[in-house]
């Protein structure tokens, strides 16, 4: 029997240990303000019980505090969380990594601010967070006075080998400026040792650990600015004047809207029916070395008769020379290019800069007048374009076209064809450059280019390019031209 009693009172605790736990619960008041969570079970060999317990975790003495994602910088709105370093319930410390954001120029770390748990993540992987939004709640060991700061992000992301090592129980704990310091210098930091507090990798051991490496080079930066230590406090920073404010000057013009003209009218109509011919170009450049010469001495002849002679009159003269040979550049195409006409005249026109804009009188059937007597007209014609009274038989007939572009400035062009012509030529600039010549010497020699457009539905690039060729041996040798002038 005294066997006996002892096993009775130990069945009997087992029957009354649920009430007891059940009961005991029930007046734990910190239970209570919990609320409920949920149904317990316990079960003896004897009986089951059932009853709805309350959750019993630990309540910190701290408070919780969202940890919110602070600007970026460049303009960034919103990232893309890429990782979590971290899960519900785990602790952190300090520069602890929190996650791996994306934005739309670079991948970063988020690292933590404060000591404590993650109580709360906001936001799924691959989701959208917005700037200024909270990433997580950390609840702290201690109550903090004021606001909690939002943490500034400053490194980039590490790579997903290295944040994996560390979540393996070995957490590195680094400031981003470390981190960056050894990423630059592709350093792992699992394998530098730590002399900070808790083992925190310090600037130190960064360059402690380089000066250990083989024709390890330093930073310039990291090798004159040494961390202060307890021994050399730091130096406290001179404020910075802010510049005084600049006034700037308040505009007040007005934008004002003009209807186009006559002559712009008929830019804006010619221009327009230009775009529906497919342009062929060729560019070439051209040793004028005996025409500046030759001009040099007729100047003062034509001068002595009042006319100014300029190199346009040799320009056009040689063109008309090379239009006999190619009678297809001095053609024109009806308006659905079914039918070809090829003209008797060679009207040339003279592209001019006059004050009511680009105009083209023509020299009519220049293939009948000398150098001298182009040169007279052209005279006329810019005399007239410069007073604004060119009239309608000098602006139409043109036949081709030349721009001397040049006179103003530059070296090639894309001329755009006048219609109903088939081609056009621009010329530059006259330039003195070194060339070499027959003896292989270099002289001094002035160059132009030149730049032709041809409407590429009737003339191929073989017949420009002969013409080309041609214009440019009369104008490198003018004395050819004498040969065939009529």
């Amino acid at each position: 029997m005294a066997a006996v009693t002892p096993v009775r009172c130990s069945l009997t605790l087992l029957r009354r240990l649920p009430w007891v736990v059940s009961h005991r619960l029930q007046q734990c008041p910190r239970l209570q303000a919990l609320g409920p969570s949920t149904v317990f079970h316990i079960s003896t060999p004897h009986t089951s019980v059932h009853w709805r317990g309350f959750r019993c975790s630990h309540v910190a003495s701290g408070q919780v505090l969202p940890f919110r994602l602070s600007d970026i910088g460049e303009g960034i709105m919103e990232v893309t969380v890429k990782e979590w370093y971290v899960k519900e319930g785990d602790r952190v410390s300090q520069f602890d990594s929190i996650c791996e954001v994306q934005s739309d120029k670079a991948s970063v770390t988020i690292t933590s601010r404060y000591d404590g748990i993650v109580r709360k993540l906001y936001y799924d992987v691959d989701a959208i967070a917005q700037v200024g939004s909270p990433l997580v709640d950390i609840e702290t060991d201690k109550v903090l006075e004021g606001a909690p700061e939002e943490d500034v992000v400053e490194t980039p992301a590490i790579s997903h080998e290295q944040s994996h090592q560390e979540l393996e129980g070995q957490k590195t704990q680094a400031t981003p400026a470390v981190r960056r310091l050894a990423m630059e210098n592709n350093i792992k930091l699992s394998e530098v040792v730590g002399t900070g507090k808790d083992g925190r990798i310090l600037k130190e051991d960064i360059i402690s650990f380089l000066a250990k490496q083989t024709g390890a080079i330093l930073p310039y930066e990291v090798q004159k600015t040494p961390s202060p230590t307890a021994d050399t406090p730091p130096k406290e920073k001179t404020p910075i004047m802010a510049p005084p404010a600049i006034l700037r000057p308040v505009f007040t013009g007005k934008d004002r809207t003009e209807p186009l003209n006559g002559f712009q009218k008929a830019m804006v109509k010619t221009m327009s029916a230009a775009l529906k011919i497919p342009h062929f170009g060729y560019c070439d450049e051209v040793d004028l070395t005996q025409l500046v010469r030759l001009r040099s001495e007729l100047k003062a002849l034509a001068e002595s008769s009042g006319v100014k002679l300029s190199y346009m009159p040799f320009f056009i003269k040689a063109a008309s020379l090379g239009l006999l040979q190619f009678p297809v550049l001095n053609a024109c195409v009806d308006e659905g290019c079914q039918n070809i006409t090829f003209k008797a005249s060679l009207n040339i026109g003279v592209a001019m800069d006059t004050p009511q804009g680009l105009l083209v009188p023509n020299v009519k059937s220049v293939q009948a007048l000398s150098v001298y007597e182009i040169a007279v007209e052209l005279n006329r014609l810019q005399a007239l374009g410069s007073a604004g009274q060119l009239g309608t038989a000098d602006l139409t007939g043109g036949t081709f076209t030349l721009s001397n572009i040049g006179s103003i400035g530059g070296t090639y062009a894309k001329p755009v064809i006048l219609p109903p012509e088939v081609a056009i030529g621009a010329l530059g600039k006259i330039q003195e450059l070194p060339r070499f010549n027959s003896c292989d010497e270099v002289v001094k020699a002035y160059i132009m280019n030149v730049s032709w457009s041809a409407d590429h539905r009737i003339i191929d690039g073989a017949t420009m390019s002969r013409f080309s060729n041609l214009w440019r041996s009369y104008l490198e040798n003018p004395a050819s031209m004498v040969l065939d002038l009529k």
